[in-house]
């Protein structure tokens, strides 16, 4: 795998952790998966906060794609950059189909530990790469989970990603995190993904421009660190928490977006 690539084993640590300790996230499968695969992370990769954060990150993107298959079970379900996320297991809700999108060389990787169904796919795909958009299912509904990925394309890249879904289908609900700016400078000093060789990354400081000329619109801005979530920290673990991953700094760093058509 290249540097970007191999960024998915930190998200699976935490949340293979933060599973066995039993709190935010319930996820046997990356427990699992993160015995097998063994990878070596290190330095602020391992952080226990950094833990606490990816699993709050990911519960939250579990819940929000919940709530939207409970509303449209007709919808088909793409996630891009899915790494080796567990999602589709972890959401019970009822879908008539779920594509889980990456990389060719993360797929292959993927489909050591996942198995394909009548509803549940993996595809090879380069999200830079909006041409490739169109071999994609026809549905009416998307429901489109952009997790960890943004980051690591050029604000055009994301932009015509999100040009090819605008037009391919009809009703589009979008879930999407971003660095800002600020956030992709001060990562320079801080940001765990350089523990696995990742030096470029990108930041989007008006979501605005992104979705200029194109259908979709901002709905609301959503928390990486929901209240009830962080509540379920010991209490000593909760207020350094708290002084790490929320507040204003915290926000002028990284952003969470749900966009719709």
């Amino acid at each position: 795998m290249n540097e970007v690539n191999k960024t998915l084993y930190i998200p699976l640590y935490g949340k293979a952790k933060v599973s066995r300790q039993g709190i935010i996230l319930n996820d046997p499968c990356a427990e699992e998966i993160w015995k097998e695969e063994a990878f070596p992370i290190h330095g602020k990769s391992r952080s226990k906060w950094l833990a606490y954060n990816m699993a709050m990150r990911a519960r939250v993107f579990d819940d929000w794609t919940d709530s939207l298959l409970q509303q449209n079970e007709d919808a088909l379900v793409l996630h891009f950059g899915c790494g080796l996320d567990s999602r589709y297991m972890r959401i019970k809700s009822s879908r008539s189909e779920w594509i889980d999108c990456d990389l060719s060389d993360v797929i292959e990787t993927r489909k050591k530990h996942f198995q394909e169904n009548e509803t549940y796919h993996m595809k090879a795909l380069d999200a830079s790469r909006p041409e490739q958009i169109e071999a994609l299912p026809n549905r009416d509904t998307a429901i489109v989970v952009l997790e960890g990925l943004s980051m690591y394309l050029t604000n055009s890249q994301v932009h015509g990603l999100l040009q090819a879904l605008d037009k391919k289908y009809q009703n589009l609900h979008i879930l999407m995190d971003v660095y800002t700016e600020f956030g992709v400078k001060a990562s320079k000093y801080k940001n765990p993904v350089k523990d696995v060789g990742v030096t470029r990354l990108y930041g989007i400081n008006d979501i605005d421009s992104i979705i200029d000329g194109l259908r979709i619109r901002f709905v609301k801005e959503h928390s990486f660190t929901p209240k009830a979530l962080v509540n379920e920290l010991a209490p000593p673990e909760r207020l350094l928490f708290k002084m790490l991953f929320t507040g204003k700094i915290y926000k002028k760093i990284y952003r969470l977006y749900e966009l719709e058509a």
